[in-house]
């Protein structure tokens, strides 16, 4: 049983920078691999960034490639995902999601855990 607790929201201007944290409990954490969703009012919830077991390999939507930056501490059990140059459309709901796996997956239905979420709103 894994579970995963956001933090780091927050209103910003646009260009300014925010980092989340998702804090897990669970021996097995370091062993999964870590995404990170977020969904919009009335959209679906999409990928944003994924990370591998061991923090060496990483994967990013299109929309936030070379803004956003994935990293996990498994000695802290602990994921972080760093957003710089924020847009209005960056505004949404983040999750983070854990997957009983060690490489990298997009797709949500394969996370078994899922955090509670944390806003994130950027403002023009």
């Amino acid at each position: 049983q894994v579970q995963l607790v956001e933090s780091g929201g927050g209103l910003v201007q646009a260009g300014g920078s925010l980092r989340l944290s998702c804090a897990a409990s669970g021996r097995t954490f370091s062993t999964y691999a870590m995404g990170w969703f977020r969904q919009a009012p009335g959209k679906e919830r999409e990928f944003v960034a994924a990370i591998n077991w061991d923090g060496r390999s990483t994967y990013y939507a299109d929309s936030v490639k070379g803004r956003f930056t994935c990293s996990r501490d498994n000695a802290k059990n602990t994921g972080y995902l760093q957003m710089n140059s924020l847009k209005p459309e960056d505004t949404a709901v983040y999750y983070c999601a854990a997957a009983p796996r060690r490489t990298i997956t997009t797709t949500p239905g394969a996370y078994t855990y899922w955090g509670q979420g944390t806003q994130v709103t950027v403002s023009s």
